[in-house]
């Protein structure tokens, strides 16, 4: 055997179980789509300590409003992806007023009021806050996106329908007031979950529609003499099809960004999350808004692009040592994948701390298991991605892309099974005909394979390895394995190098269960990745 066995060896719980063949094919002859470079992105939430979920209050002093912008760990791991695109924003944006400089009383903070909308009063953004909060991103160079108070100057109907038109002088005079102190704003976002039937209430696709507008005539004069403006995002909703054609094709001269959420896993107190999470068939199943919205915005005269705005995967805060446990980089990088494979250009996970799903710990700031998972990915995937189709058990999940910023391509192998053992064969021959072998679900867009360039055994030897697994092979664990070694920032705050191990080409990517691969070929050289 192969150095490539002895991740195995160190990883493997519960008995040898058993072992399978499997092989996976990647078209490099052209990209299947392509993503930003800084695909991975997080979010920062407003909620209180004083929100709870099923009778756990899971935020501490992670809000806006709150967190410790002192705390290095942080600082560090924001650092770590030179950028982390961060987007501010959840429930209670659309209930935050912006402290004017000219306004000499104090700024109301959220008040916990079960007869309002969403369980809290009004907030306030004081200006000192906001300049803190951008200063931290200067430093930690991220790509800041901000989600303003769309339901600002409405009243809302019985039927939870707001009415009205926006009133967006507060959002001016925010806008207005980060131009004036040269703060780089990516993007500004216009509500947060209004979309259809909305959450908590809903605005009309129209007159949405129409208020993108006004949005995105505010930031033209604002930014006039800027030589980059910021983009206009929205609607930071859940996907439905109708909604949406008729907004996007009300904005086709206005908006830059089609964002959405995904919470796809129900809500975090279902007990049977992790069941879901190693169901490739309900897995699958989350391709759907990706694909739909995909194919509105083919079809649309829009130039705009989607992106995944909020994904917590379960609603409700999620669920304590599984959205914040190793179980949940299943999801996460299955997510990551599928997104990427429909055209989605950005992917901002819910969230960087805060809740039961942050990457980092709440009150620790230690970063969870899937903190290193988005890291890898940030560090291994590059922008174009490659069709890839597996062939044998349907446990395994395939992913590739070419390389970020080095030659090759780097393949993603998921291993949903904890009793099996998978040895996956990279293909050099051409798939031919075999794609009608196909063992699970995939898209039609994946069917031609082309030769996987063959190279002599001097220059192509070796790949690069990174195997994921938790700890004593718990997926309630929130401590990561990297190839049999834990993965810890030291007592300074720094997150440690990933480094990966280095395998003989000839062999087969041996799968342990219930683990992650990484795999990435400096000598494989496709015309989708010139």
């Amino acid at each position: 055997m192969s150095q490539s066995s002895i991740p195995v060896a160190s990883q493997r719980s519960g008995g040898s179980g058993n072992v399978e063949e499997g092989s996976v094919f990647i078209n490099g002859r052209v990209a299947i789509g392509s993503t930003d470079d800084d695909f991975i992105c997080a979010t920062l939430d407003w909620w209180p300590p004083d929100k709870c979920d099923y009778g756990t209050c899971s935020w501490g002093r992670a809000s806006l409003l709150n967190l410790d912008l002192s705390n290095k760990i942080l600082l560090n791991a924001v650092k770590a992806f030179s950028p982390l695109k961060v987007r501010m924003g959840g429930t209670l944006q659309d209930k935050v007023i912006y402290q004017r400089t000219s306004d000499q009383n104090p700024c109301a903070q959220f008040v916990k009021n079960s007869s309002e909308m969403f369980g809290f009063s009004e907030g306030c953004l004081p200006m000192s806050r906001w300049d803190e909060l951008n200063l931290f991103f200067r430093e930690a160079g991220a790509v800041v996106i901000f989600g303003l108070n769309a339901l600002s100057g409405r009243t809302i109907g019985l039927d939870g329908l707001a009415a009205g038109a926006w009133n967006s002088s507060d959002a001016e005079s925010l806008i207005r007031y980060s131009a004036n102190k040269g703060y780089t704003i990516h993007g500004w976002e216009l509500g947060n979950e209004l979309t259809g039937n909305g959450v908590g209430a809903g605005i009309a696709a129209d007159q949405y529609a129409s208020d993108i507008n006004t949005l995105q005539s505010m930031v033209q004069k604002i930014y006039a003499g800027f030589e980059v403006k910021p983009l206009v995002l929205g609607p930071g909703g859940f996907f439905d099809a109708s909604w949406y054609t008729e907004f996007i094709d009300k904005t086709l001269k206005s908006l830059q960004v089609v964002t959405h959420h995904i919470y796809n896993l129900g809500p975090g107190v279902d007990d049977h999350l992790i069941d879901k999470i190693l169901d490739p068939s309900y897995l699958d199943g989350g391709s759907k808004p990706f694909q739909d919205l995909q194919s509105i915005l083919q079809t649309s005269a829009t130039s705009a692009t989607a992106w995944v705005g909020e994904a917590g995967g379960a609603y409700n805060s999620g669920h304590n040592l599984v959205t914040n446990a190793f179980a949940f980089s299943f999801w996460y990088l299955d997510q990551l994948g599928m997104a990427s494979s429909y055209g989605t250009k950005t992917y901002c996970r819910q969230t960087l701390i805060g809740g039961n799903y942050g990457l980092l710990n709440t009150t620790t700031f230690v970063p969870n298991p899937d903190y290193y998972s988005a890291l890898l990915w940030h560090r291994l995937m590059g922008r174009n991605v490659l069709s890839t189709s597996f062939y044998g058990t349907r446990k395994i999940r395939a992913y590739a892309h070419c390389s970020k910023q080095s030659p090759g391509i780097t393949l993603l192998l998921i291993n949903l099974d904890g009793n099996t053992t998978v040895q996956v064969q990279v293909s050099t021959e051409n798939a031919g005909n075999r794609t009608s072998t196909l063992q699970h679900k995939d898209k039609t867009q994946r069917s031609n394979f082309s030769r996987m360039p063959r190279v002599s055994k001097i220059d192509a030897s070796m790949r690069e390895e990174y195997h994921l697994t938790a700890k004593d092979g718990d997926l309630h664990s929130q401590t990561l394995l990297l190839n049999g070694k834990v993965v810890t920032i030291n007592s300074s705050g720094i997150v440690p190098p990933l480094e990966p191990i280095r395998v003989s080409s000839m062999d087969p990517v041996i799968v342990a269960p219930f683990s992650i691969v990484f795999v990435r070929f400096p000598n494989i050289n496709y015309p989708a990745c010139k």
